[in-house]
């Protein structure tokens, strides 16, 4: 599964970080992570990122794929992939203890 991640070149964040050269911060990526894997599954609880790694950046404007797969045996949890045009950007894994009440 693949969601289309775009950040806007208005986006709030970028303006400090950093100015002159914007590059999208690692938590709004990840809270894109996130809203991938609830679209699917619903809230989450609280949740633990055993293991992320950044390996390129993040523009304004530039497209990137969301890719998750649900990790079997370990409860909810989900690795995840962020790549543009086939370059690893980011990658880790998500863990919910469990699902959040509605």
């Amino acid at each position: 599964m693949a969601d289309a991640l775009v950040i806007e070149a208005t986006h709030p964040c970028l303006p400090g970080h950093f100015p002159g050269r914007p590059v999208v911060p690692g938590v709004v990526i990840l809270d894109r992570v996130v809203a991938a894997i609830e679209a699917l599954h619903g809230p989450l609880g609280a949740l633990r990122l055993p293991q992320v790694k950044f390996v390129q950046p993040l523009l304004p404007e530039q497209t990137a794929a969301i890719r998750l797969e649900p990790i079997a045996g370990q409860g909810p949890r989900w690795r995840f992939r962020v790549e543009r045009d086939g370059t690893l950007l980011a990658s880790g894994e998500i863990a919910a203890a469990s699902p959040a009440s509605a």
